[in-house]
């Protein structure tokens, strides 16, 4: 307890600046910096990178120490997040949530801006629901923690993905799945309410107009419809100029529903990919750059994003991210949302204070895929990721151990068995099973070897890498 005190009193000359600033509500946009990348910048040259994009705030997703050292005296907003696996132990045990605390968030309070800790990412999908008993215990716990050690300004939450909702609908009509409202929703909303804390949602317009682009305008997805694209909510009246804000109400009258409607909302990721797999479309440089730079003056001009359901209520919305992160798993669009690449150069110009003037940008590439791709495409290695022969390998016998004779063809005496090399195999196998299981939700990804083409491999698979 001794080092804690000291601690706390080494950070007391930051600490009417930083966490006294931190209980203004930011104006700005804030970014979220993922390490799901082997070829990343270092923390503080991240940080510096999040300076000169003119971020106001950062999210990250642990209580990364070189990332939160980096971040010492720094003026941006700081979010922390809990990763999921800690819930267990957290949620049940009031001493693990106290030495969580004490170690990984008391040696850095006073001197960063920190304004939110985030309980786990995206709990309430489905594919989470062994954490679902741990959430809200988690999120008091943690809360009686952060009182005992005196912490002030710090807002406990968690993020939600869009799933959370059965019906959206028009916005008006957003209300939680039946599953989750009243055993999880309602109790996390009373703590939100009694902690004046935000309710913090993942809210991507890509996801649903890739999903339905004949029925929702891209332009209405990326704030820039005419009159004519508008939506008008029957049952309120109210005008949706565009995508965002009317996911925004229908998560907004969920809540209200439920009723809580004092909850604040917060954006914890947006944005649009500026690339991905060639079977996805819109995920592309001029979507991606229209998206972020009409948001980042949409926030400027309303000095924080706000909704026609809550117009007095700003938003803090944090931009999904900083890097292209190579390590991401699943389709190519996971690989590709970031401002940056990973050398530190912009994937395009964007201003994020929203005061650059959009004629001030240099052209953008066209966007070459807004409209479904509807030719044949392959799935083979990656030629620039096929040089560790020990990782193509454990991704081929994956592939060729899913049944199904995925690989019966490059067997010994096979129709397809020469070239006899890793690469050719690896190929075969891996379109092989992508086509087969695609429709089931099997990727092209293989830990990062794959990739989609539209050549047939086998017209050129006899010369590929015969050096393997």
């Amino acid at each position: 307890m001794a080092d804690v005190v000291h601690l706390l009193l080494l950070g007391f000359l930051f600490f009417s600046h930083a966490q006294s600033a931190s209980k203004v509500l930011f104006h700005g946009l804030g970014v979220n910096y993922g390490k799901l990348g082997d070829n990343l910048p270092s923390p503080q040259c991240s940080i510096d990178l999040l300076h000169s994009l003119n971020a106001c705030a950062v999210k990250i997703y642990d209580a990364n120490p070189a990332i939160l050292r980096a971040l010492r005296g720094s003026n941006l907003v700081v979010s922390v997040m809990l990763p999921n696996g800690l819930l267990p132990s957290i949620g049940t045990n009031q001493s693990a949530a106290d030495d969580w605390i004490s170690t990984k968030i008391v040696p850095f309070y006073g001197t960063i801006r920190l304004r939110f800790l985030l309980v786990g990412n995206e709990i309430l999908s489905a594919s989470n629901s062994s954490f679902w008993p741990y959430l809200v215990p988690s999120m008091i716990r943690l809360q009686r923690s952060i009182k005992s050690f005196s912490l002030h300004g710090i807002k406990i939450s968690t993020t939600h993905a869009m799933d959370v909702l059965q019906s959206s609908f028009p916005p008006s009509s957003g209300r939680f799945r039946s599953d989750i409202a009243g055993p999880i929703i309602r109790p996390m909303l009373d703590f939100l309410r009694r902690t004046s804390s935000y309710f913090m949602i993942d809210a991507y317009t890509y996801f649903a107009w890739s999903k339905n682009p004949n029925s929702i305008s891209i332009d209405y997805a990326l704030f820039q419809a005419n009159s004519s694209l508008y939506y008008h909510d029957p049952a309120t009246g109210l005008t949706y100029t565009n995508l965002l804000d009317q996911r925004l109400d229908a998560m907004a009258a969920a809540i209200a529903a439920e009723g809580y409607p004092e909850v604040r909302l917060g954006v914890a990721e947006t944005g649009w990919p500026n690339a991905g797999d060639l079977d996805q479309i819109g995920a592309n440089v001029h979507n991606a750059a229209i998206y972020n730079r009409n948001l980042a003056i949409r926030v400027a001009e309303q000095r924080g994003l706000r909704t026609p359901a809550r117009p007095a209520a700003a938003i803090p919305v944090f931009i999904f991210s900083l890097y292209n992160e190579n390590l991401k798993p699943g389709p190519g669009t996971e690989r590709h949302w970031g401002l940056l690449y990973p050398n530190g150069t912009a994937v395009y110009e964007v201003d994020l204070t929203g005061r650059r003037p959009e004629g001030s940008y240099p052209p953008l590439p066209s966007a070459r895929n807004n409209e479904p791709y509807k030719g044949k495409l392959w799935c083979v290695l990656d030629n620039g990721r096929g040089g560790n022969l020990t990782a193509v390998g454990a991704a081929l016998s994956f592939a060729c151990g899913q049944g199904n004779r995925t690989c019966a063809a490059i067997q010994t005496g096979g129709a397809c068995c020469q070239p006899n090399t890793v690469a050719a195999h690896a190929s075969y196998a891996f379109n092989s099973y992508w086509q087969q299981f695609r429709s089931t939700g099997g990727k092209c990804y293989f830990n990062g070897l794959a990739v989609q083409t539209t050549v047939d491999p086998s017209k050129y698979i006899f010369s590929f890498h015969f050096l393997f």
